[in-house]
């Protein structure tokens, strides 16, 4: 089995074995209706374990490219990875005093525009327009889903 093969087993085990260690670990929590505390914890164990099986199945369908000449790996884009970096720990600590809506906006357009690729055209209205949907959306669902409050920041009035 060649080292690409190898390592989309370990990965596939490692996926299932540790969701179906997590979703253990969920059963055990303490249960007070249908959404809850346990809830979120329980969706992504089920899906973690989801992906191990897929993985696996994925792997039974690899070709043995023991025979074949290795390819050249992609270069790791350096800049991204630290810009991305930035923008979370960016986000993370202004959370508080501007507020959820407002940073999750920003945050989402700003690396749209990052994880965009040098050689395509930023579409800036796009992405405004999806940052902001998709802000209001996960804070609705927070708040009036969940019961959660988000800091709201510069939104207080």
């Amino acid at each position: 089995m060649d080292s690409y093969k190898r390592n989309e087993l370990i990965a596939g085990l490692a996926m299932l074995g540790a969701g179906i260690a997590y979703l253990i670990l969920t059963l055990n929590l303490p249960r007070r209706g249908t959404v809850d505390a346990a809830f979120v914890p329980w969706v992504l164990a089920v899906a973690l374990c989801l992906l191990g099986a897929l993985q696996l199945w994925a792997w039974r369908k690899l070709p043995d490219k023991s025979a074949e000449p290795a390819e050249k790996p992609e270069a790791i884009d350096y800049s991204t990875v630290i810009k991305s970096l930035a923008l979370v720990l960016l986000y993370t600590a202004l959370m508080e005093p501007v507020g959820f809506l407002v940073m999750t906006a920003l945050y989402l357009y700003v690396q749209f525009i990052v994880l965009t690729p040098a050689d395509e055209k930023v579409k800036h209205l796009r992405y405004a327009l999806i940052a902001v949907v998709s802000a209001v959306l996960i804070f609705y669902i927070f708040r009036h889903g969940f019961d959660l409050l988000l800091p709201v920041g510069l939104l207080d009035f």
